[in-house]
């Protein structure tokens, strides 16, 4: 991780200061119907008006393709917004435009205003230079508080660092900073649990633990390419055949890493994929042509689990099964609250996210005693799987 300013080396008195948030959460009847992520990226506005900024947040709000659409406004995160920080928000109903600007200009000290869904404008995803200086010119300093879209190169991520004096805020700070202990500087052993549907989609993700990590544990339906690469039959298991290949690569530059690979020796199988469907627990070489793996084994998470006990730091993406079915959900809870439980005893640092990982350690009941949780989704996938990412690097390399 660069260097970077946070909110310790700026001065933002009576100053504009454009904070991009990512306010990407659940609208149902017009109404936030979970303001979890508005919540937590509330203490960077507290801060900054507390200490008489005029406050002005960018945010994106789905897909609306660069054009605006009714259903896609961020009017209703303005509502949020306000009643989280006990205030009213000034709404804009343009992003970089007139309007935007006389809201802008209508701020005194501590004041806080919200623009218009930033995609609402093509130059946004495009990068484009114009739009990036409009927005430029509605502020005098720029702070990222967005690390779940710290993988976008748009104008409001990459090009307003290059045009504003620019720094991270509490959220994006705690959240590189876990990611740091965890991963490029993490105490060792250093374990791995990577779980989920396809290899094909985590490659990237095995590629790059398997060169850091000391123990990676493979679970959900990739354990089964794992497994079908070994000779195995999976029977009806969902399984990617034509990535067996991959998986003996993987292994094989983890041999040469000195990554240990831990897949189930027991796992729980089914004939049908639903809820309460009849299971079975079997070894691994024994399961039935017409049955399908949707669990690893109680033996299976015992032995990882046993094996986190010796571990420093753990780093977590994905289920090891299908969590989200009644019957199919004890090997991902067992192993969460044992790394959950081991966190609490001062002995493992962890850190989880991506995509179905927070609703499983959710599930679980764990999520709240792990050392750090990511709600980045694609972002914290890509750190995961090695990339640099470009809201990073802009900060690290920003605007003097």
């Amino acid at each position: 991780m660069g260097a970077f300013r946070t909110l310790d080396d700026i001065e933002v008195a009576g100053r504009r200061v454009l904070v991009r948030l990512d306010l990407n959460a659940p609208v149902r009847d017009g109404r936030v119907a979970d303001a979890t992520r508005i919540e937590r990226a509330m203490p960077t506005v507290r801060e900054l008006s507390a200490r008489s900024a005029r406050v002005v947040i960018l945010s994106h709000f789905g897909r609306p393709g660069g054009r605006p659409a009714p259903g896609m406004s961020l009017a209703p995160m303005a509502g949020a917004v306000s009643e989280a920080l006990g205030r009213t928000v000034a709404f804009a109903s343009d992003c970089a435009g007139p309007r935007a600007a006389a809201v802008v200009a209508g701020l005194g000290d501590g004041g806080v205003a919200m623009l218009e869904n930033l995609r609402f404008d093509p130059g946004e995803e495009g990068c484009d230079a114009g739009f990036a200086d409009r927005l430029a010119a509605l502020g005098d300093l720029y702070v990222n508080d967005a690390f779940s879209a710290a993988h976008r190169a748009h104008a409001s991520i990459v090009g307003l660092p290059a045009r504003l004096p620019a720094a991270a805020g509490r959220l994006m700070r705690r959240e590189l900073e876990a990611l740091d202990r965890a991963l490029a500087e993490p105490e060792r052993p250093l374990a791995a649990v990577v779980g989920g549907a396809k290899v094909s989609t985590k490659i990237d993700i095995l590629g790059n633990l398997v060169g850091r990590a000391d123990l990676l544990a493979i679970g959900g339906a990739m354990a089964n390419t794992f497994l079908a690469a070994r000779g195995l039959d999976v029977g009806r298991s969902l399984c990617e055949r034509d990535m067996t290949g991959a998986a003996r690569a993987i292994v094989g530059k983890a041999e040469r890493a000195g990554c240990e690979i831990v897949l189930p020796d027991d796992v729980v199988a089914a004939g049908r994929f639903e809820a309460g469907a009849p299971a079975e627990t079997v070894r691994v070489d024994a399961v039935a042509p017409d049955r399908m793996i949707l669990d690893i084994g109680p033996g299976s998470a015992a032995a990882v689990a046993e094996r986190l006990a010796s571990c420093r730091t753990l780093v977590w993406n994905g289920p090891m099964g299908a969590f989200e079915l009644e019957g199919f959900d004890a090997g991902t809870n067992a192993l969460a609250r044992a790394a959950a439980d081991l966190t609490r005893a001062g002995s493992l640092l962890s850190v989880a996210g991506g995509g179905d990982t927070v609703a499983a350690l959710h599930h679980a009941g764990a999520m709240e005693r792990f050392s750090y949780v990511s709600t980045a989704g694609g972002a914290f996938l890509e750190w995961l799987g090695g990339k640099t990412l470009p809201g990073v690097a802009a900060l690290s390399t920003a605007h003097p």
